[in-house]
């Protein structure tokens, strides 16, 4: 298949921006897929896959297995990562990932699994949610001391969290409203509002974005450093 006639291959987006080249599984036909990530790796650059369907994800595997094209699951088969070669350090800095329940694990998982393809150092706090305020400040202290440059913040429900966060920690806070919740307000509508409305400084993407929330925490690891 010439992949031309239905894609148009980015292969400097990394050397450009700083991020990696994401290409986004759902809705695409799985042959079209596979002659993408077969261009970039002929080219020697990698890509993370996000959002596979069922029937890519098994397509993914097989190609694995044999050895054909250079990709591993991450994220629990949510994110696949095709090897390529360097391009780049390692982005300079911490990332840290927080979320308010075992819920919103999977998608933070996405976010660490595209931080983790171009070398970005993520530290973690997962299930520490306001229905515990003493889980929250044992939380921040500990990842404190890791000195993130951005955080990361996965909350359903009320979306209570980010907010929270913010108000106790010195570096920047993304809010990332996952569709966890239910009735009225639920499947993330009432997280996203909350957050878009938090008293305390936080920048807000969209229900699931956790690789986009990834992809702007890498701008504000390359965008500038300490010393500059």
């Amino acid at each position: 298949m010439r992949v031309g006639r239905i894609a148009r291959i980015d292969t400097g987006r990394r050397a450009r921006t700083g991020v990696p080249e994401v290409v986004l599984g759902e809705g695409k036909d799985d042959e079209h897929l596979v002659a993408i990530l077969r261009a970039l790796a002929e080219d020697g650059r990698g890509a993370v896959v996000s959002r596979p369907t069922r029937s890519q994800a098994q397509r993914l595997g097989g190609l694995a297995r044999a050895a054909t094209l250079p990709l591993e699951s991450l994220a629990g088969g949510r994110v696949w990562w095709l090897r390529g070669m360097p391009d780049g350090d390692p982005p300079a800095g911490v990332v840290g990932l927080v979320t308010a329940g075992t819920a919103d694990v999977p998608i933070a998982e996405e976010a660490r699994a595209v931080l983790q393809s171009v070398g970005a150092t993520t530290v973690e706090a997962y299930d520490v949610g306001v229905a515990g305020l003493h889980r929250v400040t044992r939380a921040a202290r500990r990842l404190e001391r890791s000195h993130p440059r951005v955080y990361l913040v996965f909350a359903g429900r009320e979306g209570a969290l980010p907010t929270v966060w913010a108000g106790l920690v010195r570096a920047p806070v993304v809010g990332v409203p996952t569709s966890v919740g239910y009735g009225r307000g639920g499947r993330g509508e009432a997280a996203l509002n909350a957050m878009l409305q938090s008293c305390a400084p936080v920048a807000v993407v969209n229900i699931d974005a956790g690789v986009p929330a990834a992809l702007f925490a890498l701008h504000l690891l390359t965008g500038s450093s300490p010393d500059e």
